[in-house]
């Protein structure tokens, strides 16, 4: 054997002396820390939806109950100027009802992630405001009052002993 690996000969241990590498064993990884040590990376910030994929979906939406409207009109042999005309109005009222509507993220399916993305702003906004919280509200900032408080205090304690 080479390098003072494995067995000085494989007669009598029943192998044929063959060394392999322990694919097992765990290289120790950089001292790379698993988390950010930066506390403002560390915030939750909520997943902000794409207004264009939105639009889109809506718009498809729109389409595939006009085109419903088409093929049931094609099928009863409706002239082809009246399916136009049904059509337009279809597709003019449904367009002002989606730009009213608001979103509710209950009939969604998980692989609508922008469209549950921006029912789940909405409900943070709606509970929000239900609440009274502001919008410029920072997550832990009474924790930093209180602590500046104490600050202060122990800073009046010490001038009020140095005298």
């Amino acid at each position: 054997m080479s390098s003072n690996v494995g067995l000085s000969t494989p007669r009598g241990s029943g192998t044929s002396g063959y060394v392999q590498r322990n694919l097992s064993h765990l290289r120790p990884r950089d001292n790379i820390a698993p988390y950010p040590k930066d506390l403002d990376s560390i915030k939750h910030r909520q997943r902000q939806p794409d207004k264009d994929i939105l639009a889109h979906d809506r718009a498809r939406e729109i389409e595939v109950k006009v085109f419903d409207l088409r093929d049931r009109l094609e099928d009863e042999e409706v002239d082809e100027d009246e399916i136009e005309v049904q059509t337009e109005a279809l597709r003019k009222k449904l367009t002002s009802e989606m730009n009213g509507s608001k979103t509710s993220g209950k009939g969604l399916k998980s692989h609508q992630v922008h469209e549950l993305a921006a029912a789940k702003i909405q409900e943070s906004e709606k509970l929000r405001k239900a609440l009274g919280i502001s919008k410029d509200y920072e997550e832990g900032s009474h924790w930093k009052k209180q602590e500046e408080r104490l600050r202060e205090s122990t800073k009046e304690k010490v001038r009020n002993d140095d005298r």
